[in-house]
């Protein structure tokens, strides 16, 4: 199928338990692409395939599919809803042309809404949205509205309204066409009529439908003109001025219904074919030069273009590492030699597989606009380009967050330690929010990730999935250093011992800066009292230098250095006797500069019913927290704030606990805050403790 007009990259994203995966599975359904229904509850939905999706009833890796509806082609990807796993949203959005994003009719707009949400503005995505679970306790369709219009400043076009409420929801009014859709009892999506509108919803149907035309007409002149004379627009008319205004993220197009009891499926599907763009309809990726900056060029989505492609998810199977890639230009044959910018090196495409969440079908080629696996590639990353070896380019890498947690693994039992190097080898490929590092002193191996829970996952997917059973160690914050005082300092090298001397001095500036600054380096040697080949190696000495701070060797940050003047001998001065007295003058200067313990703060995202409140945010205080909102829903109350990672251990039984197991949370990293000096001492003397013990 080469018209690239009919097909459709979409991703469906939203609030763990908001219904995406339950969504994807009655579009997989209604789309004949599988004939029996499986349901997140029971652990049996398609593109929840892992074991510890099925056991947990979450979605941890996005899993991709491919459908047909309406002649159209749908590659869809369904993303996790929980925080830890916001990096499976991100990747998936950086490839995909348009979204649903899914909302409960409760819940609404909740705490990772807001975070896909971003994502999706960031990576300029159109988006339908669906509020999902109108049959629930407390839905209200109206109020989900307005929390997208007042907490994610969006701007929702109402399409359908719904027809009943909780138990008594059975359809939803279309208002473009002023039809309603009544689906029966029996649960089958294809089971249903189209009538006239309810009574009693008439007026509210017109009212929207008012809205909804006054909204559209603006993105046509001539239309606008027009209904302005009287003369209101045909149909499709309306449709057209829907779909570029979605395209615009003018508007996003709003539907309603209960993907559980099969209500409302059709009415996005065929959304997704009206306003979603096709591959050829959204701003083309910009390509990049091996620094980073734009060339001014663009992988322009054509099949008679040259092969530009992004590798934008890696998974390992029975068969081998599987590449997901999403091509932008040209075409990709089997058999033929890829070239990665990113390592330099050709790669040969040993097969080419559309994928059905864990099942495949080989194809012997894909082209522009499609989103396939392929099989064979030994050294591509996430992020990694893969072009025509006869015209390169690189594609606008992904950026991924730091992590914030990290545990020490060893395994149970010696034979293991081989197979734990190669486990941890494929996990690392296959989450690039997933770090290993091992700890040079005591051999350690320290994994690292985005949440308990991550890191939770990632021990049972060793355990299960690659068979090494390992021994954790307690969870340990990512702490960070810095300095709170402008020092002017000076160290001088000098080494003589036989031969060649070694001699470097400079003088410099220490200063600190605002939170989120990093590190800088900057050089004001005039007059060459430090050769100008020997500036790198003092920047190079003292960024070295950052990565292990003074206090508890964790990495410094939001610092300035500034080398003001300095000295050097004509025959004893070298690059590398530079490079060493940045490094002792590091070692001099910090603890002077008054050193400081950081620690990463969390933003949280608290539910709790109304009788426990109290409980939770006298807990949160005990913690350390700071609460900055407190809101009302018809299921409870939403509190919001932010807290230290280290207080957070563990918090979910707690309050589960407190909560009758009614309790939710959301949290996810924020900043680095100057730690309180108890903290910090005892901080410092745990890994005083630690680091004697591996003596």
């Amino acid at each position: 199928m080469s018209d690239l007009s009919k097909y459709r990259n979409i991703g469906i994203f939203a609030h763990v338990d908001a219904g995406k995966t339950t969504t994807t599975e009655r579009i997989l359904k209604l789309t004949g692409k599988i004939h029996k229904i499986g349901e997140v509850h029971d652990g049996a939905a398609t593109t929840d395939f892992m074991d510890q999706e099925q056991e947990r009833g979450i979605t941890i890796q996005s899993a991709a599919t491919t459908c047909f509806w309406d002649d159209h082609r749908f590659n869809i990807i369904d993303t996790p809803g929980h925080v830890d796993f916001t990096i499976e949203v991100y990747r998936s959005l950086k490839v995909l042309d348009g979204g649903v994003g899914v909302f409960c009719g409760s819940g609404g707009v909740e705490p990772q809404s807001e975070t896909n949400w971003r994502y999706a503005n960031d990576s300029g995505v159109a988006r339908l949205i669906f509020v999902n679970k109108l049959d629930r306790l407390g839905a209200d369709f109206y109020r989900v509205v307005d929390q997208v219009k007042n907490i994610l400043a969006a701007n929702p076009l109402v399409m359908t309204i719904p027809i009943g409420f909780e138990d008594s929801f059975v359809g939803v009014v279309d208002i473009l066409s002023q039809k309603a859709y009544v689906w029966d009892d029996s649960g089958q999506p294809e089971n249903f009529e189209v009538t006239d509108i309810p009574e009693d919803l008439k007026e509210k149907a017109a009212q929207y439908r008012t809205e909804l035309i006054e909204t559209a007409v603006e993105q046509d002149d001539e239309a606008m003109e027009k209904y302005l004379d009287g003369e209101e627009p045909d149909i499709e008319t309306i449709k057209k001025c829907i779909r570029k205004g979605t395209i615009n993220l003018d508007f996003f197009p709003t539907y309603c219904g209960s993907a559980f009891k099969n209500k409302g499926i059709q009415l996005i599907l065929n959304a997704v074919i009206d306003y979603l763009p096709s591959p050829t309809e959204v701003k083309p990726q910009p390509e990049v030069d091996l620094e980073g900056n734009e060339t001014g060029e663009f992988a322009i989505v054509d099949k008679n273009k040259p092969l530009r492609a992004l590798a934008f998810k890696i998974m390992d199977d029975q068969y081998g590492a599987l590449t997901f890639t999403r091509i932008y230009s040209g075409v990709l044959q089997k058999g033929t030699g890829i070239l990665n910018t990113f390592t330099g090196k050709e790669e040969r495409v040993g097969r080419i597989v559309e994928m059905h969440a864990d099942s495949r079908e080989d194809l012997d080629s894909a082209q522009a606009g499609d989103i396939v696996a392929l099989v064979g590639l030994k050294n591509v990353q996430t992020g990694h380009t893969l072009c025509d070896p006869k015209q390169p380019a690189t594609l606008e890498p992904m950026v991924f967050p730091d992590p914030v947690i990290s545990i020490a693994v060893a395994p149970k039992d010696t034979s293991a330690s081989e197979k734990l190097g190669l486990a941890i080898g494929k996990m690392v490929k296959e989450d690039p929010s997933f770090y290993v590092e091992t700890d040079q002193d005591s051999g350690e191996t320290i994994l690292k990730g985005m949440g308990e829970l991550h890191l939770d996952i990632k021990i049972d997917i060793l355990k299960r999935t690659h068979g090494v059973e390992v021994v954790a160690g307690a969870p340990q914050v990512a702490y960070r250093e810095t300095v709170t005082q402008r020092l002017e300092d000076s160290y001088t090298h000098k080494k003589q011992s036989g031969g060649s001397g070694q001699y470097a001095k400079i003088d410099y500036v220490i200063e600190p800066q605002e939170p989120g600054f990093g590190f800088e380096f900057e050089s004001q040697i005039v007059g060459g009292n430090v050769p100008k080949e020997f500036i790198p190696a003092v920047e190079k000495g003292w960024k070295v230098s950052t990565e292990k701070g003074v206090l508890a060797g964790f990495p410094c940050l939001d610092l300035k250095i500034t080398l003001v003047d300095g000295g050097f001998h004509a025959v004893d001065s070298s690059a590398i006797a530079f490079e060493i007295a940045a490094k002792a003058a590091y070692r001099q200067s910090m603890p002077k500069a008054g050193a400081q313990l950081l620690e990463p703060i969390m933003k949280l995202d608290v539910f709790t019913p109304e009788d426990n409140v109290g409980d939770v945010i006298g807990d949160l205080n005990r913690r350390r927290g700071m609460i900055s909102s407190q809101d009302t829903t018809p299921t409870g109350i939403r509190v919001k704030g932010e807290a230290p990672l280290s207080e957070m251990f563990g918090y979910i039984g707690d309050l589960r606990t407190m909560t009758s197991g009614r309790g939710q949370f959301s949290m996810e990293f924020d900043h680095y805050s100057p730690c309180p000096k108890n903290i910090s001492e005892k901080v410092i003397a745990e890994v005083a403790e630690r680091e004697a013990a591996k003596k």
